[in-house]
């Protein structure tokens, strides 16, 4: 059951806040939507409104400061609900109109709110109403069953791929493996991991602790994806929603911009040890309510505490784990135009591989209009600079006007995502 809390009573004891942007797009081509309505109130008092506001060109709302529980809730283990919850109804000419509720806010954070509305035309009934359930490590959740960090896949003679592949689309089973009611999601990978993350872990902790945990997170994830290990038992899914087999996945909940920017900077990376091909099946659990350091798993608030006291992501993962644990990168990445050269496009760079990142940049400009066009001729000079710092704001990366992997990758992601290439291959 979900939990409610007072928002007017935090704000006054504490004055900690939070800060919410809503991000809306086409469901049909993933174009952004200006001029939407989105309307913020207390999810314990819907009809109280708080924020009224609209949408940019790209879809976007202004950055809104909203009250949240203090700091410290967050930081520690305790009773106190570290978040607060909103409603949010988004309203568009021409779309279904879709209400989100449970949308939550840690202090001083930045909270991103993706919405998908679909078109009036191709909506066979009203909308059901999004609800976020409670963060994991807050509310009560079955615990993970605990399974081998390597599957025997030789042994038993499954067909698994040949080497370790970051998958374009994750596709959720949104309940246990043996639920045949509930509904498969097809997310792409790096919103899969930011939207688990987002559930799993709280974005407050230390830069290291979040990497440490969303490491273990991509790792258990492409250890599903390169065991086929529920295609292997005649399911057609990659992965569950079930903290009992999986990790927590929430449908429509919001993420945060702290965890969006570590994901895309390492979303190619996993988890090995010496010998062994296939990512580690890195467990874990909270550490608080859950037991599981005696199995040799890292235990989520034990990791917050290492970060606090300066541990680096690779020592917290070793000290729960092993020092045999190290990090490694997929040997490809699907569903791109082109890999990232290996090293920063900049003013001055030429060639291939600027000219092909141009056109890219210039598609999407043509639905994300705040990005200027640009001729792609192949030469990085102070336009294309231009539009990779407009892209970088409106999606959230370091702002910079340098092409580097992250942004590199967020170009592809954005470009496949308007231009449907993966439906065409």
């Amino acid at each position: 059951m979900k939990k409610y809390m007072t928002v007017s009573a935090t704000q006054t004891e504490t004055g900690a806040t939070g800060v919410l942007e809503v991000d809306v797009v086409n469901a049909e081509n993933n174009s952004p939507i200006r001029d939407a309505e989105v309307t913020i109130s207390p999810m314990e008092q819907p009809e109280q409104t708080v924020e009224q506001i609209t949408t940019n060109l790209s879809g976007q709302t202004e950055q809104v400061r909203l009250p949240s529980p203090p700091l410290e809730y967050s930081l520690t283990p305790g009773s106190s609900q570290p978040y607060s919850e909103y409603t949010i109804t988004i309203r568009a000419s021409g779309f279904a109109t879709v209400t989100i509720t449970g949308t939550e806010i840690l202090a001083d954070t930045l909270a991103l709110q993706p919405v998908r509305l679909t078109p009036l035309e191709d909506e066979v009934g009203p909308s059901s109403p999004i609800l976020i359930p409670d963060h994991t490590l807050y509310g009560e959740y079955p615990p993970k069953i605990a399974e081998d960090e390597v599957k025997p896949v030789a042994e038993t003679g499954e067909i698994v791929l040949s080497r370790v592949v970051v998958p374009q689309t994750i596709v959720v089973h949104d309940g246990p493996p043996s639920d045949n009611s509930a509904k498969n999601y097809f997310v792409p990978y790096r919103d899969y991991i930011k939207n688990v993350a987002s559930s799993e872990i709280y974005a407050t902790w230390p830069a290291a602790s979040i990497t440490a945990n969303i490491l273990a997170i991509m790792s258990f994830t492409l250890n599903r994806v390169y065991t086929e290990w529920y295609r292997n038992q005649g399911y057609d899914f990659t992965i569950t929603s079930s903290t009992a087999f999986d990790h927590k996945w929430i449908y429509g909940r919001n993420i945060y911009q702290s965890i969006s920017v570590i994901v895309d900077e390492i979303f190619d990376s996993y988890l090995s040890r010496p010998g062994v091909k296939q990512p580690i099946l890195t467990q874990y659990c909270d550490g608080q309510r859950v037991s599981c350091r005696e199995k040799g798993w890292m235990t989520q608030w034990g990791s917050a505490d290492l970060g606090e006291q300066g541990y680096s992501p690779i020592e917290i993962l070793r000290y729960f784990y092993g020092d045999d644990m190290y990090v490694n990168n997929a040997e490809q990445i699907s569903g791109i135009p082109s890999s990232w050269p290996g090293y920063d496009l900049n003013i001055g760079t030429s060639g291939q591989k600027v000219q092909q990142v141009q056109e890219q940049l210039d598609a999407i400009a043509s639905v994300y209009t705040a990005i200027p066009h640009i001729t792609p001729d192949g030469i990085y000079g102070p336009s294309t600079a231009a539009a990779v710092r407009e892209f970088q704001s409106i999606f959230g990366l370091p702002v910079t006007g340098v092409i580097d992997f992250s942004t590199w990758y967020k170009i592809s992601h954005i470009y496949v995502g308007i231009t449907r290439i993966a439906e065409l291959s």
